[in-house]
């Protein structure tokens, strides 16, 4: 069960004399309370990027393959498959025992018609999309990919980027429009008769899933469920850390190595901020220090800074046009540049989720950002509920629209040029929609590269670009740590909280 209520009416001492024990977990019931980093407004995981669906889908849906912790794939829902010598042909083979939560089997046709739904919104998909000449059921268990080109990264895109599996007549809706039903085939059912949007999520255990029979490994291997109640904080408060660190029963931890970049979502498509030279503006003013700060308070062991559109750590990150972000900031020059720009004194509305301690610390920080430099800015306080809904909107501020939202990306997803939020392909781009062929052109040579070296040399490219056309600012990076009782064991690692492999002590 995923509920937001209880956290929030938590006080500190409260929380060091441990997590309270929630009434419905009394006895031996099989319940798992868990308290997330936020509510959803829909459970789609391909409408919507938001990093508590991702969670919320990975325990609904299963996937082809999965990646390790150290994101190498393996066969999650596939039994395996086949490559053809000149690489254009891969045909699948789906393991036995699949089901979806409504007790029909998992046919290949549902597997290629859930491919192509993913592939209208994901980044991978989109290229995955533009290299297939065919891909069709070959029979109920298998089915075929037939390229125009090969598609080096085809096992890391079906296995980390969130393909997820739905039965047929749900991954025929379009990508653009949230699907009603979620069924999926995957370690737990999603109680839709129990949801309450912002507040409450039920899942259930599915008795008919077959786990693999391997060690789970992140988003690979065996998916076992055996636990009896839990509770855990997905993401306490940083000044509470130091407390909760010190409270017997209690465990913090940081389960994932990647970690959350802040950012600054700017939308290319509305004035002012279509100008580039306006997005540009705000570099030099800029200051990850005082994202960092407003967001970890003291804890800055838990940072890490500067970033730019690569994770901090990772094999792509590297210092191609970082001086952009970094040395002394220079308030002066980014007056003179929001003046030579087409801005005209509007007021920039800013979503400012209250119920996200640190979304919120940031949106505060970007209005007084911009307010220094001399634009003018509105902050409009809603839930994040309400930032997923209305981030999609791509009218003018006037008719339900926005200029600027702040928010976070995984570490995970921004490790590589597959990060979607650097598509520039306009209107089918992340929210803000950037248009910047520059960045798609080199995301395919990214794909196509068959070695690490190269990779590395496209990816500085790309973050070169980025750093001009300004698809949305990196404002720093930190480490998440998670706070569960102590006689709680099997946490797996990765970027997302996993519920299977949980186990607790009497």
């Amino acid at each position: 069960m995923l509920t937001r209520r209880g956290l929030f009416g938590t006080t500190a001492a409260g929380l060091a004399g441990g997590l309270a024990r929630p009434a419905f977990s009394q006895g031996r019931q099989r319940t798992l309370r868990f308290v997330p980093m936020a509510a959803y407004s829909s459970p789609d995981p391909i409408w919507t990027s938001a990093i508590v669906v991702q969670t919320h889908a990975l325990m609904v849906w299963d996937m082809l393959y999965g990646v390790d912790i150290n994101l190498m794939p393996h066969p999650q829902m596939c039994a395996g498959h086949e490559v053809s010598d000149d690489r254009l042909t891969w045909t699948f083979t789906l393991r036995d025992g699949l089901l979806f939560h409504d007790g029909e089997k998992v046919r290949a046709v549902d597997c290629i018609t859930s491919i192509a739904r993913w592939s209208q919104r994901n980044s991978f998909g989109q290229l995955l999309e533009v290299a297939t000449q065919e891909m069709k059921a070959l029979d109920d268990k298998r089915f075929s990919i037939r390229l125009k080109a090969p598609f080096p990264q085809m096992l890391y895109a079906l296995g980390s980027q969130g393909c997820y599996i739905m039965p047929e007549r749900l991954a025929k809706v379009s990508a653009n429009e949230a699907i009603k039903e979620f069924v999926g085939s995957g370690p737990f059912r999603f109680r839709q008769d129990l949801w309450v949007s912002g507040v409450r999520s039920v899942y259930e255990k599915f008795d008919r899933y077959v786990p693999r029979q391997e060690a789970a490994d992140y988003l690979s291997g065996g998916k076992q469920v055996h636990f009896d109640a839990v509770d855990w904080v997905d993401q306490p408060l940083f000044d509470l850390v130091p407390l909760l660190k010190r409270s017997p029963g209690l465990t913090v931890q940081q389960l994932d190595p990647f970690g959350l970049i802040g950012v600054i979502a700017i939308n290319h498509l509305q004035p002012p901020f279509n100008d580039p030279k306006l997005r540009r503006a705000l570099l030099p003013a800029i200051d990850q220090k005082e994202y960092i700060a407003a967001v970890l308070g003291d804890q800055a062991a838990y940072a890490s800074y500067p970033v730019g559109y690569f994770t901090v750590g990772s094999p792509m990150a590297s210092e191609a046009g970082m001086s952009n972000l970094t040395g002394p900031r220079d308030l002066d020059l980014a007056r003179k540049l929001v003046k030579e720009s087409s801005y005209k004194g509007e007021t920039i509305l800013i979503m400012d989720p209250g119920d996200q301690p640190q979304m919120h610390a940031m949106a505060e920080v970007t209005a007084a950002t911009l307010q220094k430099i001399g634009i003018k800015t509105e902050l409009i306080a809603m839930d994040w509920g309400s930032v997923l809904t209305r981030r999609s909107v791509k009218k003018p501020v006037a008719e339900g629209g926005w200029n600027l939202f702040n928010t976070r990306l995984a570490g995970l997803g921004a490790a590589d040029p597959a990060n979607a939020s650097l598509k520039g392909n306009g209107e089918r781009a992340w929210f803000g929609w950037p248009t910047e062929p520059r960045l798609d052109k080199l995301r395919s040579a990214w794909f196509n590269a068959e070695d690490l070296a190269t990779q590395k040399k496209v990816s500085a490219e790309m973050q070169e670009v980025a750093f001009e056309a300004l698809p949305y600012i990196p404002l720093g990076q930190w480490s998440q740590p998670t706070a569960f009782r102590a006689n709680l064991s099997g946490h797996l690692r990765g970027g997302n909280p996993m519920f299977w492999n949980l186990k607790r002590s009497a």
